[in-house]
């Protein structure tokens, strides 16, 4: 029993391998016959070797993660309420979303814990605000990511907050005065739930955050840069894309001589989810929170699998929370680090998409940057391009969404569940460009069918 079990087993080269393959192929090509060329511009195999894959140690993975609630604010002390009873049932971190300001100190002070890791996602940006914010944040000894993105902003808003000029010198005044090293963050759900393609969106994080790079060296020296990224089915692209991200970010971050490693927080991607056969939502942000896991993620936000079509309730919350807690104590995902390391097929993709996204990214600075392409409708055009493919792959049946485009519970009875509308709503209004808008991929087959009911 000493013995090497596997040195009884002579190695096979990737070229036997391959031999193999195409002497059983009778005669077929192989290229044609099992490599599948992904939207993305990346070649999928059918099997990966040592050989031909390089690995690389991906910088900042976490060595755990954290268990996220959202809540949103109206009433700062009734959020502080719900926000203890979500880290009484397990909840690990917070994340807070406003759309306008509130008394800091009826949040902060109705929290029941101090040193908690929090995070913020404001649809305003008041500097004396956050300014507050980060220095009684500090003296409740909380970690905050304050996630200001006046980049982000433009791009789903199709406005700066004031403009250009102004969003910048607003945000190095915080940088100046805010007691808070997590000043930054670049939201890239926008991007994925408008129907971006993995490539692009991990180009568009680099352009993105080159912008900011460009106008605060300086000033993000001792910083963390946070991503917020929406994660969706494609199981182990998921996995892959957030390690390329790593990849991609620490390539960028060293050319500035800036910190390499970054702060992933991840949610649920809205795209892919249902209204109909809506259980099945349930599944999904089950297979995308193990994606986030074991590609890095530091912590990990949920959705609740009714969420699109009701409002935030308690039952619904409890599940996104429990899912999360069941990956975590029961299924072990904290348990080891790093587990995707040495997985041939998932170390490719990471080098593909790592590759191919910093030549778009490239491709995106020679044309003036990001900023000028928003400006421009460039990176509207290609996220819309590549949206239209994927409707398409959805409409014709190729691309499958059970219990919408196949499998239908015909019985399913909507109309009389809605809460809040589950469509892209479009208020007509000035913007200085065109917005980057999501859109789930079933919204027109469910309208139809809410028509029919």
């Amino acid at each position: 029993m000493g013995k090497n079990l596997f040195s009884e087993f002579q190695p096979v080269s990737a070229k036997a391998f391959k031999q193999k393959i195409q002497y059983d192929l009778d005669g077929l090509d192989y290229n044609k016959s099992l490599v599948w060329n992904a939207p993305e511009g990346i070649h999928i195999k059918p099997f990966y070797h040592s050989e031909d894959t390089t690995s690389h140690a991906i910088p900042g993975q976490p060595q755990n993660f954290n268990i996220v609630e959202e809540i949103f604010i109206l009433d700062p002390k009734i959020s502080a309420g719900t926000a203890n009873h979500a880290l009484s049932k397990g909840a690990e971190a917070l994340l807070f979303k406003a759309d306008k300001k509130f008394k800091v100190d009826d949040l902060l002070n109705a929290l029941s814990q101090e040193a908690l890791l929090l995070y913020f996602d404001f649809s305003f940006f008041d500097t004396e605000f956050l300014i507050e914010l980060s220095e009684k944040l500090q003296s409740k000894n909380h970690t905050a990511f304050l996630n200001t993105d006046i980049v982000g902003n433009l791009g789903l808003s199709g406005n700066w907050f004031s403009d250009q000029k102004q969003d910048f010198k607003a945000l190095e005044k915080v940088f100046l005065n805010a007691k808070n090293d997590n000043v930054i963050g670049v939201d890239l759900t926008n991007y994925h739930n408008a129907g971006a393609n993995t490539v692009q969106q991990l180009a568009y994080a680099l352009a993105h955050v080159n912008e900011y790079f460009n106008e605060f060296t300086n000033h993000l020296k001792t910083q963390t840069i946070t991503f917020k990224v929406a994660i969706g089915s494609n199981y182990f692209f998921e996995i892959a894309k957030l390690r390329a991200l790593r990849l991609v970010f620490a390539t960028l971050a060293e050319a500035y001589k800036l910190p390499q490693n970054c702060h992933i927080l991840t949610v649920s991607a809205l795209r892919n989810k249902t209204l109909y056969d809506y259980n099945t939502n349930l599944l999904r942000t089950s297979t995308e929170s193990m994606s986030a896991v074991l590609g890095g993620a530091d912590s990990i936000c949920n959705l609740a699998y009714d969420a699109i079509y009701h409002k935030t309730n308690e039952f619904g919350q409890r599940i996104a929370r429990n899912q999360l807690l069941i990956l975590k104590h029961e299924s072990y995902f904290d348990q080891v680090a790093n587990a995707a390391d040495g997985t041939y097929y998932i170390e490719d993709l990471t080098n593909q998409f790592a590759e191919n996204a910093l030549s778009l990214f490239k491709e995106i600075e020679t044309g003036g940057g990001f900023i000028t392409q928003l400006v421009e409708g460039k990176i509207q055009k290609k996220i819309k391009e590549s949206a239209a493919k994927e409707q398409e792959a959805f409409n014709s049946g190729s691309k499958k969404v059970i219990g919408s485009n196949v499998f239908q519970n015909t019985a399913d009875q909507m109309k009389n569940e809605l809460e809040i509308f589950p469509f892209l709503k479009v208020k007509p209004r000035k913007t200085l460009i065109e917005p980057v808008i999501p859109r789930r991929l079933t919204e027109a087959l469910e309208q139809k069918r809410l028509e029919n009911e």
